[in-house]
């Protein structure tokens, strides 16, 4: 596992301080975002795997996942404000993320 400390921006997209969040492994195929310098970052508030019928949760912080997979809290029971987030949760990913509660 490769470690290096990083700041990154992260808006608050919890709307209550309970949820239950469990740790996965976030591959770099899981990165949505690539800053100027080629650092690969799965954002806070991303839908884990993926924004599909897949998804099982939404990621609690961000991670660098430049170096390969890197392990995560992926949230999957709580409420969450989806305007919060980095990209809106389609139909078949909230259908799937039973756990997960909009505001």
């Amino acid at each position: 596992m490769y470690f290096e400390k990083q700041k990154y921006e992260e808006i608050n997209f919890l709307a209550s301080a309970k949820f239950q969040a469990f740790t996965e492994q976030v591959a770099s195929t899981h990165a949505q975002t690539v800053t100027t310098n080629g650092i690969k970052v799965g954002p806070a508030g991303a839908i884990w795997p993926a924004n599909d019928a897949t998804a099982k949760g939404i990621l609690l912080n961000a991670v660098d996942v430049t170096h390969g997979p890197q392990p995560a809290s992926v949230i999957v029971e709580g409420y969450i404000i989806a305007e919060r987030l980095p990209a809106q949760p389609i139909a078949a990913a909230k259908t799937a993320m039973t756990g997960i509660k909009y505001r």
